[in-house]
C-alpha cells in the first residue's frame, strides 16, 4: 500500500503522519508531499526519516492512496491529476465538499456509500465532524427539525500562523497577525471570510455539510462560530427540536452507543467534555445533556472534539481504513 500525504509539513499533516503510525496502518511506501519550497527537507515517520517530494513526483509515483491537507488551490489542482492516474484522494480542504459529484464522508455515517468509483473523496470541515458525530444518532430516533450552534473554536483550526500569534501575544512580543485583533484574553465572532448573507463561510459549512452527509434538506441548522485561545480543540453549544420527544436517559445511551462517541455528562462530579481533555484523542465528547423547557421536544448538547483529530486527520485516515478494507483501492 503507497499512500501520499500532501500538505505533511503542515499542522494536520504532521497529524496525519501521527494516526496512520498510530493505528498501525498498512503503509508499505509513505510519499511525504509538500509545496516546493519544502521539496528534500525531511520528515519523520515511524522513528524513521523521509524526503519530502513534490507533487508532480507523487503523481508520477502512482500511490493507491493520498491524503490531502494542503489547501483548496492546491487540491483542485492536483487531485484531479492524481486520480485521473488510478490514485484515490482524500481531501480535507473545503474546495470539493459541495460538488454534486463527490461524496462527503464521516465514515461512522455514510463511508457505506463509497464505491471503488469515487475517486475523489471529500472530508468534512472539522466542527461539521463532531457536530454530526453526535446529530445523525439522535436523527435517526427523533428526527431533527432545526438545529441551533455556537462553536468555541480552537485556533490550530486557522494553523501554524495562528498559535504564534498567541504565544506573541502571551509573551508580549511583537508579531504577524493571523486575526484582524489580539487573540489571548479575547473571543472573535469571526471564522473564516464573510459572506454576503452576512454569515461566515464557516458559519455555512455547517448548514451545507449537515444537510448533505444526512441525505436530508428538511434539517434546518443556523450557526455562529467564534474563534477562543484555546488550542485544544473546538467545542460547540448545540439547541435540537426534534420531531419526537424523547428521554435523556436514553438520549445519553444512544449517544453512548455510537461508535466514536464518548459521553462525559455528571453534574455531580463536575464531568463534562473539555478540550485540555480532548486534546489528543480520536473521540468525539458529548455533555451537558438536558431538556430545553422553552421549547417542545428540545435539547441542549455541549460537543467537544480535537479538531485536527476526529475533525479533521483521523476522519481522513479512518476514511483510507474503510477503503482498504472494503477492498476499493
Amino acid at each position: 500500500m503507497k499512500v501520499a500525504v500532501v500538505g505533511a509539513t503542515g499542522m494536520v499533516g504532521q497529524v496525519m503522519l501521527k494516526v496512520l503510525a498510530e493505528r498501525d496502518f498498512p503503509i508499505t511506501e509513505l510519499l511525504p508531499v509538500a509545496s516546493e519550497k519544502s521539496v528534500g527537507k525531511k520528515v519523520t515517520y515511524k522513528d524513521k526519516e523521509y524526503t519530502i517530494i513534490s507533487l508532480a513526483d507523487a503523481v508520477a509515483a502512482k500511490p493507491e492512496i493520498a491524503i490531502f491537507s494542503a489547501g483548496g488551490g492546491t487540491s483542485l489542482e492536483w487531485a484531479p491529476k492524481f486520480a485521473e492516474n488510478g490514485t484515490t484522494v482524500v481531501d480535507n480542504s473545503s474546495a470539493w465538499r459541495m460538488d454534486p459529484t463527490k461524496k462527503l464522508v464521516i465514515p461512522e455515517i455514510n463511508a457505506s456509500e463509497l464505491t471503488k468509483e469515487d475517486k475523489i473523496i471529500a472530508n468534512p470541515n472539522c466542527s461539521t465532524i463532531q457536530l454530526l458525530m453526535a446529530l445523525k444518532p439522535l436523527h435517526d430516533k427523533y428526527t431533527i427539525k432545526r438545529a441551533i450552534v455556537s462553536t468555541y473554536q480552537s485556533i490550530t483550526g486557522t494553523g501554524v500562523k495562528a498559535v504564534q500569534q498567541l504565544e506573541n501575544e502571551y509573551e508580549e512580543k511583537e508579531g504577524e497577525m493571523a486575526y484582524p485583533y489580539p487573540i489571548h484574553r479575547n473571543a472573535l465572532p469571526h471564522c473564516d471570510v464573510f459572506q454576503d448573507n452576512g454569515y461566515t463561510k464557516e458559519e455555512m459549512k455547517l448548514t451545507n455539510e449537515t444537510k448533505k452527509i444526512l441525505g436530508d434538506d428538511s434539517v434546518s441548522v443556523t450557526a455562529t462560530a467564534i474563534r477562543i485561545p484555546v488550542v485544544g480543540g473546538h467545542s460547540e453549544s448545540v439547541n435540537l427540536e426534534f420531531v419526537n420527544d424523547f428521554e435523556e436517559s436514553d438520549v445519553r445511551k444512544i449517544l453512548n452507543d455510537f461508535p466514536g462517541v464518548t459521553v462525559q455528562d455528571n453534574p455531580d462530579t463536575n464531568t463534562y467534555p473539555m478540550p485540555i481533555y480532548a486534546e489528543g484523542k480520536n473521540d468525539v465528547f458529548v455533555g451537558r445533556i438536558r431538556r430545553d423547557y422553552s421549547q417542545p421536544n428540545s435539547l441542549n448538547l455541549w460537543v467537544v472534539a480535537d479538531n485536527l483529530r476526529k475533525g479533521a486527520a483521523t476522519n481522513a485516515v479512518q476514511i483510507a481504513e474503510y477503503l482498504m478494507e472494503n477492498k476499493l483501492v
